[in-house]
């Protein structure tokens, strides 16, 4: 947890806060979701003002647009394999078993609760700062016109420009209760007799992830 606290720039006064965001579920209820609920409020609101200082002529549209790519768990995920997240994770005995230190979406929900754990152990300001930091690159390299289509937009195009039937999504698990609930979807191409699974904190979340697998899987063929 040193070289984690070197690398977001931030020494925590109260460690136990950033254990705890590194906690998953599967320990138990001493976990990390309550803080991940609180840091995917700040980072969206982060995210949000950043966005609007920095381009003063772009329209609500576009800036939703840019701030869901820079907040989604592909995006989260991507940062927290910068910060090898996965190395030091603390899960229960079957989520090691079956890899949960190598899922992207267990590495972005630990992100945000890091988030969350900064403001609770400082103030806004600080998680604002250690969001900025992180996100400074991908800010920087972020270009307005782009369309930055989310993957269930992209893999929609794709099939439609091929003649393909669309795919269909399909809740087919719900987990728990309120903020602490998990939803699994499966996402099927009946063209192509393919079919996949993801989990996330949100339904959306959850489609997005099945089509960005679909759609790379397409891509590679």
């Amino acid at each position: 947890m040193d070289k984690l606290q070197q690398k977001i720039n931030y020494q925590f006064k109260d460690v136990a806060l950033l254990k705890l965001a590194l906690t998953h579920r599967s320990m138990g209820k001493n976990n990390n979701e309550r803080l991940e609920f609180l840091g995917d409020s700040i980072l969206g609101l982060v995210i949000s003002r950043e966005l609007y200082k920095r381009f003063s002529h772009v329209d609500e549209g576009k800036l939703s647009r840019l701030r869901s790519h820079l907040v989604r768990g592909q995006t989260l995920a991507q940062l927290a394999a910068g910060l090898e997240l996965s190395d030091i994770l603390i899960l229960g005995s079957g989520e090691l078993k079956s890899g949960g230190f190598r899922r992207e979406s267990i590495q972005a929900d630990a992100l945000e609760a890091i988030f969350g754990a900064v403001l609770l152990d400082a103030d806004l300001e600080t998680a604002n700062i250690v969001i900025l930091n992180l996100y400074r690159s991908l800010l920087d390299d972020i270009n307005p016109n782009d369309s930055l289509k989310d993957p269930k937009t992209q893999l929609q195009e794709y099939l439609q420009k091929r003649g393909n039937t669309l795919p269909i999504y399909e809740l087919v698990k719900t987990v728990g209760k309120d903020h602490s609930a998990v939803f699994t979807v499966n996402c099927s191409l009946q063209d192509q007799s393919m079919q996949v699974e993801q989990s996330a904190k949100s339904i959306k979340r959850a489609e997005q992830s099945c089509a960005q697998i679909l759609l790379d899987k397409l891509i590679s063929l």
